[in-house]
């Protein structure tokens, strides 16, 4: 019996140790990151495998949005939730009903984190202060000020069971998913994927106009906006363009293995081909990407090919090796991911090009290996009829360039 007693208490401390060890409570979460200028609201959903955490995996919530992002870690007192598409991670300590922690950017030696606390709620992303004068719904011209010349952009928004939802368009890309309310207060609209949050908000001058805020963890921008059902951004295929003289690109790069690739290859010739200039970092380019992986195994026995060209953070090998071995393994392209360098690294690959001005960019080639079309940027499914635009244009173009 006292050996029984021994033993007991000998194993106290373990099972202590097990019933004390950090578990996120399963269900939905409401979090606030601290940036410079306000509190940026954002949710996510902690799913349980088994009792006691082991394996619980994260969601994050934005708007119809949901970004899985894995398993949870445990360390000591410590919670580690890894964000592998954007090389980032939330670490952070729970306090007793509290996660307060921090985002860092683990691509950066230098990163400082940003801020934030969560706690299990199912509390709304935004608490509503009386009704809205105005709606917001429709599209709209907005203004980005400050910085370098100002360019038109693009708002468009809905209201669902009153939720605010929608995204602005860029000539470079969209804000995806955004998620607020419209109330006495004015606008507010958040979100979080696993980059960088962002918050939009701002009052109503009248029903056609506004001024507000875009803001980020590294700072803020006033933002204007006047309603416009036609809105449009500029023409994407008039913003990147061939060099006078130039028709073809001479490009050779690796992909992983260290096969060189190039449009000489047999696998290219007499084929239209579609290169998509892109970064495992880029959230606009990962929405082209989840388009153009069924898209490819859907239409690649017509004769078409897609080359993805990658401009990572770093030159480092393991690095890029790294982070290209995730995006292929998440994504499972068909098609070649080829090593292009470092951001920025894109008009010494591609001479032939005036300018890269943005990421993804798309090159469109026609069967005789000539430059046919550039298109820059992406709004991808948060846009809505814009992206639907975007996919009819883009099967209207290839089915002409097969046809030729």
């Amino acid at each position: 019996m006292k050996k029984k007693l021994i033993v007991l208490l000998l194993a106290l401390p373990v099972i202590a140790g097990a019933q004390n060890k950090p578990a996120l409570q399963a269900g939905e979460w409401y979090g606030e990151f601290s940036a410079r200028e306000a509190y940026i609201p954002f949710k996510f959903e902690v799913v349980h495998p088994n009792a006691l955490g082991k394996g619980a995996e994260l969601t994050l919530i934005n708007g119809k949005e949901r970004v899985q992002l894995g398993t949870i870690n445990y360390r000591g007192d410590s919670v580690f939730i890894p964000i592998q598409d954007y090389d980032t991670q939330l670490n952070a300590v729970l306090q007793g009903d509290t996660l307060k922690g921090e985002l860092k950017r683990l691509y950066s030696d230098t990163d400082k984190g940003v801020a934030f606390k969560a706690y299990a709620s199912d509390r709304p992303r935004f608490v509503t202060a009386g009704v809205s004068p105005y709606s917001l719904d429709g599209k709209w011209d907005v203004i980005f000020k400050g910085g370098k010349a100002p360019e038109k952009n693009v708002g468009i928004f809905s209201t669902q069971d009153g939720k605010l939802a929608g995204s602005i368009l860029t000539n470079t890309g969209d804000l995806r998913f955004l998620e607020g309310v419209a109330d006495g207060a004015g606008f507010r609209l958040s979100a979080f994927a696993g980059l960088s949050p962002y918050l939009v908000e701002g009052k109503f001058v009248d029903k056609d106009h506004f001024k507000g805020q875009f803001i980020t963890s590294r700072g803020s921008q006033s933002i204007e906006g006047t309603r416009n059902q036609n809105a449009r951004l500029a023409d994407p295929y008039s913003l990147t363009q061939m060099k006078a003289g130039a028709k073809t690109l001479s490009f050779r790069l690796p992909d992983l293995a260290g096969n060189m690739v190039s449009l000489s290859d047999a696998k290219y010739r007499n084929k239209v081909v579609v290169i998509s200039i892109l970064g495992s970092w880029c959230p606009n380019c990962l929405d082209e990407m989840s388009f153009l992986v069924p898209w490819y195994n859907a239409n690649q026995s017509r004769g078409v090919e897609v080359i993805g060209m990658a401009f990572e953070r770093k030159s480092d090998p393991a690095y890029v090796r790294r982070t290209l071995t995730h995006l292929i393994e998440k994504h499972h392209p068909g098609y070649d991911i080829l090593i292009g360098g470092k951001i920025g690294d894109g008009n010494k690959v591609l001479p032939e090009i005036k300018g890269i001005k943005g990421y993804p960019t798309t090159i469109f080639i026609d069967k005789k290996g000539i430059v046919r079309k550039i298109h820059t940027g992406f709004n991808g499914p948060a846009t809505g009829l814009f992206y639907d635009e975007f996919k009819a244009e883009f099967n209207e173009l290839i089915d002409q360039l097969l046809k030729e």
